[in-house]
């Protein structure tokens, strides 16, 4: 069993920073690509930013240049640095990884989820 764990949502003011996380855990045997995505209310899930095992980045056109994702592959880890936040940001976000345990083949897994909301 696999459970992703994310931390670190919150309100913010515009022009602010926010540091999610995402601890992969349970029987993993590899993590190949890490990312997060998205939703807004009354919008679909959409992507932010993937990262893959090789450190290859990602990002959707909007967040580029505002946002940095990064991951620790010695505590299944993955962050999402957010700088410049814009009340657009506002927003559920999702960890997702897709990864390989000791008794299945390649499969994606979703976190609960975040609520980061940006406001003055």
């Amino acid at each position: 069993q696999v459970h992703l764990l994310e931390s670190g949502g919150g309100l913010v003011q515009p022009g602010g920073s926010l540091r999610l996380s995402c601890t992969a855990s349970g029987s993993i045997f590899s993590i190949n690509t890490m990312g997060w995505y998205r939703q807004a209310p009354g919008k679909q899930r959409e992507l932010v930013a993937v990262i893959s095992s090789s450190d290859n980045t990602n990002y959707a056109d909007s967040v580029k240049g505002r946002f940095t994702i990064s991951r620790d592959n010695a505590e299944n880890t993955v962050y999402l640095q957010m700088n410049s936040l814009k009340p657009e940001d506002t927003a559920v976000y999702y960890c997702n990884a897709d990864l390989m345990t000791y008794y299945s083949g390649s499969t994606g897994y979703w976190g609960q989820g975040t609520q980061v909301t940006v406001s003055s």
